[in-house]
C-alpha cells in the first residue's frame, strides 16, 4: 500500500524462467525496494502502461500464437493485485511496446510482426477489438534489419501525433488519428531516415516541445531532432552514450529525461551502464559519465515520482538497483538492489 514515504511500482517480465507475471514492490524514501508480491500471473509481459486515471494497467504479452500475432490486455489494478479486464490480439507477432493517451487511445509495437496496432480502452477498463494496423515496409544496412521491426510507438504531447520508432527500417513512422474512422493516417511528411546503421529504439520528448531525443539500439547514441515551425522534424546532431575507447559490444535499451528538461539518461548493455547527459542551451548533449547499473542487461529503467531516484531492470542477472539521482548535478549514486526474476519493464 502507498504511504507517504513509500512509492509502488510494477514490474513488467519475461516468463520463460523463474517469473510468473507482473510484481508489484515498494520504493521507500532511503531508496531501498521491498517486495510486495506477484499482482498477477501473465505470459511474457514484458511492457507495461498505465491509464491516465491511474485505474487501469495495460500489458503486452510478447509472444506469437498460431496466427501470428501477440496480444494486449487490460487489467484492473486492486489494491496490490491486478484483476484482468481484457485481452486482445496486438495486431502483429512479438508486441514489446504499449503506450495508452488521456482519451483511451491504445498503440501497441509489434516487434516481429513490424507494426503498430490501434485499439481503445474504455472508461471501464475494457479494451476495444483491434482497430487498426499500420504495416511498415523496408529495411535498413545491419543483420539486424532486414525487415521492419517496430520496437515503441508513442503520443507526441506536442501536437497529439503519432510517432512509431522501426529499429528494422531504421527509420521514425508519423501518423495521426482519425477519431471518425478509427484509423492511423500517415502523416503528409511520414517518414524520417536515422543514420545508417543507428537502430533507433526508444525516444523522449523535451519538456519545452522543439526536441525529441531518440535512443539507438544499434549505434549506441542519442540523436536530438528538431521540431519546425510546420511541425516537421529533422535530424539534428548525435551523441555516444559509451565512454571513450570503449569498444566491446554494446546495445542502447531505453531513454529518459528530467521534467526540468536538464538531463538525460540512456542504458547500455553491454557495458552495464547508465549514460548521463547534460542537456546544453541549444539542446546539445554532453556526457558527463556512465554510472554502472549494479547487474547485466539494464533493459527499463524509471525515474521515480519524485525522480529522486532512477530503478534499473537487469534482465540478465535478475535484479532491481536503485540509483540515487542528484538534482543539481544529474550524477547517479548506486543505492541499493533487490533480487527480481527477469526483470524488463518498470512502471511507477
Amino acid at each position: 500500500m502507498e504511504t507517504k514515504d513509500t512509492q509502488s511500482f510494477y514490474v513488467g517480465t519475461y516468463t520463460d524462467g523463474a517469473s510468473e507475471g507482473i510484481y508489484k514492490y515498494a520504493l521507500h524514501s532511503d531508496g531501498s525496494i521491498s517486495p510486495i508480491g506477484l499482482a498477477v500471473k501473465s505470459e511474457n509481459p514484458s511492457f507495461l502502461a498505465m491509464s491516465a486515471d491511474r485505474d487501469f494497467l495495460i500489458a503486452i504479452n510478447e509472444v506469437k500464437n498460431k496466427d501470428d500475432v501477440g496480444s494486449v490486455e487490460s487489467y484492473l489494478i486492486s489494491n496490490d493485485t491486478l484483476k484482468l479486464l481484457k485481452r486482445r490480439s496486438s495486431g502483429g507477432a512479438h508486441p514489446c511496446f504499449v503506450a495508452v493517451n488521456a482519451s483511451g487511445d491504445v498503440l501497441t509495437a509489434n516487434y516481429t510482426g513490424g507494426n503498430v496496432g490501434f485499439l481503445q480502452l474504455g472508461p471501464e477498463g475494457q479494451l476495444s477489438e483491434l482497430l487498426d494496423v499500420q504495416q511498415h515496409e523496408g529495411q535498413g544496412t545491419t543483420e539486424r534489419q532486414t525487415a521492419p521491426h517496430a520496437h515503441s510507438a508513442w503520443f507526441n504531447p506536442v501536437d497529439g501525433g503519432i510517432i512509431a520508432v522501426d529499429l528494422g527500417t531504421n527509420e521514425l513512422w508519423f501518423s495521426t488519428l482519425d477519431a471518425e474512422s478509427k484509423k492511423l493516417i500517415p502523416a503528409a511528411e511520414q517518414k524520417l531516415a536515422m543514420g545508417p546503421g543507428d537502430g533507433p529504439r526508444h525516444l523522449t520528448f523535451h519538456p519545452n516541445g522543439k526536441w525529441i531525443y531518440v535512443v539507438n539500439e544499434l549505434s549506441s547514441s542519442v540523436t536530438r531532432l528538431d521540431r519546425n515551425a510546420d511541425g516537421i522534424y529533422s535530424m539534428g546532431p548525435s551523441a555516444s552514450t559509451l565512454p571513450a575507447g570503449y569498444t566491446e559490444p554494446n546495445t542502447c535499451a531505453d531513454i529518459r529525461i528530467s521534467s526540468d528538461g536538464q538531463f538525460v539518461y540512456a542504458s547500455n548493455r553491454g557495458h552495464n551502464s547508465i549514460a548521463v547527459f547534460k542537456v546544453n542551451e541549444d539542446g546539445s548533449l554532453k556526457l558527463l559519465g556512465n554510472k554502472g547499473c549494479g547487474g547485466e542487461g539494464p533493459r527499463n529503467f524509471a525515474l521515480s515520482p519524485d525522480e529522486n531516484y532512477i530503478l534499473v531492470a537487469n534482465q540478465h542477472t535478475n535484479n532491481i538497483v536503485t540509483l540515487k539521482r542528484n538534482m543539481t548535478t544529474g550524477l547517479l549514486k548506486y543505492v541499493s538492489q533487490i533480487e527480481a526474476p527477469t526483470p524488463v519493464c518498470i512502471i511507477f
